[in-house]
């Protein structure tokens, strides 16, 4: 199912100027960038994750998104592609990258702390566009009194 939904969100175009629950907007130094995404925001999909998916389009990814800044530890059991995980604070702001996560491998990927979400994107789109930390992220799902780049009224 998760993999369905990759697919058709890589497909949809969201309002370039305002949010939409199934992107994100990033923004640095290096410019901007939209990328479709599957919100994983309860315990059973945040479980799920992107195990046992197969492919996932260029500019589209998984946003899991917790209840309130908590440590969190990633693996990569029983999943088969590489990815980036890039970890957020509550502002929305890129505290950590782990580039190119290896697939299956069950060794611990601490993401920090104070992490109220996580993006997984393919491994090496974090280089590409240009993620690294300081960058903002914006999603109408994250507290909008914290955020670092708010989502339009």
């Amino acid at each position: 199912m998760i993999a369905a939904l990759l697919v058709a969100f890589a497909g949809t175009a969201a309002s370039a100027q305002g949010c939409a629950p199934e992107a994100i907007d990033l923004r640095g130094g290096w410019g901007k960038a939209r990328v479709s995404v599957a919100v994983a925001d309860d315990p059973a999909e945040r479980a799920q994750g992107l195990m046992g998916v197969e492919s996932m389009p260029a500019m589209s990814g998984m946003l899991f998104l917790y209840e309130r800044p908590q440590p969190v530890s990633f693996w990569m059991r029983n999943t088969l592609i590489p990815l980036d995980m890039i970890f957020l604070d509550r502002s929305g702001t890129v505290m950590r990258v782990h580039e190119e996560a290896v697939p299956l491998d069950e060794t611990a990927i601490p993401g920090g702390d104070d992490v109220l979400a996580v993006l997984e994107l393919n491994g090496g789109m974090a280089e590409r566009l240009g993620i690294a930390p300081g960058t903002e992220l914006r999603h109408p799902d994250l507290p909008q009194d914290a955020a670092a780049w708010p989502c339009p009224e």
